[in-house]
């Protein structure tokens, strides 16, 4: 199998790793338009060799788009352009329906798998990846009735070999369901980080008093903003209600200890609570 990764980063870089550990004979080319990302990505041996992009579709069995999503859209037509007839494309963006939409009527169309895997990390580019990073987590496939069953059958076999999960859901449901468990959390961190650099000023200060809770929740504040903001604004309708949500339960939050409600508090942490059995897999 020859893979061609398009932007070489955290996910295109760790779906290439972890593929090279189980197929020996798998060769993986790349293509980015950044060239301290392309350079790099062959210092680490995350693919053989950088190619224009239409030379690596060409040439590739199973082509990858991992690039910002904005750039997915305007991409995914034009490599279902150039591929030959048995390759198979999927992308691993974070928002499924714009993207689908964009090839929906495209001759090619059953050649593509939109997927999404549920993985990261708040670092970014090539030497953010790492061989394990999609082990255990859960691989969405959205729209499959739209893709050649071979097609999707591949990329279930490779979901399997990399000790994946496998989830099926249509894209409209994929983006409600992450605006809340994904994109909502990011917004969170990113909205507290830049609240305590607005009201402490002393930054050794940060350093010093920072304690594990503030640092987990305030992590994802470090992602790259050229991977989320496209995601905020193709996603932005359910992200939007999701916020609405989250702010009503905020002025709650605030108006118990407005008034010294500690009973009310205790109420609504008690309620919050439930998510550990729900996270730990208990029914």
């Amino acid at each position: 199998m020859k893979l061609c990764i398009i932007g070489i980063g955290l996910l295109g870089g760790s779906f290439a790793l972890g593929l090279k550990e189980i197929l020996p004979d798998l060769t993986v080319v790349g293509v980015d338009n950044n060239p301290e990302h392309a350079q790099k990505a062959i210092e680490l041996k995350i693919v053989e060799q950088i190619l224009s992009m239409d030379i690596a579709v060409a040439e590739s069995n199973l082509i990858v788009l991992a690039t910002p999503v904005n750039a997915i859209i305007s991409l995914l037509p034009r490599v279902l352009d150039l591929v030959s007839t048995s390759a198979v494309v999927i992308d691993l963006g974070s928002t499924k329906e714009l993207i689908c939409a964009a090839v929906q009527n495209h001759p090619k169309r059953n050649q593509f798998v939109a997927v999404h895997p549920i993985a990261g990390t708040e670092y970014s580019g090539p030497e953010a990846a790492f061989t394990t990073l999609l082990k255990e987590k859960t691989m969405i496939i959205c729209e499959q009735e739209k893709s050649h069953p071979t097609a999707v059958t591949l990329i279930e076999d490779l979901c399997r070999k990399l000790e994946m999960r496998i989830s099926y859901m249509d894209a409209a449901s994929h983006d409600l369901h992450l605006a809340y468990v994904s994109h909502l959390s990011h917004i969170s961190s990113f909205a507290l980080g830049i609240t305590v650099l607005e009201k402490e000023k002393n930054e050794q200060n940060i350093f010093d008093m920072a304690g594990s809770g503030f640092s987990s929740t305030v992590r994802l504040a470090k992602s790259s903003p050229d991977m989320w903001a496209p995601i905020f604004t193709q996603n932005g309708k359910n992200i939007s209600e999701a916020l609405s949500s989250y702010i009503e339960i905020l002025k709650h939050f605030k108006n118990t200890i407005d008034n010294q409600d500690e009973k009310s508090s205790y109420a609504l942490m008690q309620e919050a609570n439930e998510i550990r059995r729900i996270l730990q897999g208990i029914k």
